[in-house]
């Protein structure tokens, strides 16, 4: 199972780029270690720093003709992966 699920692509995480910053959704039971060897085995960059976020499911519910149906949204982690200066993380051209 891979540690990397997906890169974080919003108008905020993209900001981030300039101070060589980049958000990834990892997974739940990642550790830090983890974190950065396989960030560092994928995109051949070196990890300065990272932090991580634990994100909490917020309850959603849905009004239908048979009543009320409420659910949650998955929990989720995130990490912030600081780069060295110069190093470059590229999401759209692939690996």
């Amino acid at each position: 199972m891979s540690i990397l699920k997906k890169p974080i692509v919003t108008e905020k995480a993209t900001g981030l780029n300039e101070k060589s910053q980049y958000a990834f959704e990892v997974a739940i039971d990642a550790n830090k270690v983890q974190i950065k060897k396989e960030i560092e085995q994928l995109y051949g960059v070196t990890v300065l720093g990272i932090s991580t976020i634990r994100t909490i499911g917020k309850v959603k519910s849905k009004f239908t003709k048979g009543g009320a149906v409420s659910g949650r949204r998955p929990h989720g982690k995130k990490a912030i992966v600081t780069v060295k200066e110069g190093d470059i993380i590229d999401f759209y051209n692939g690996l």
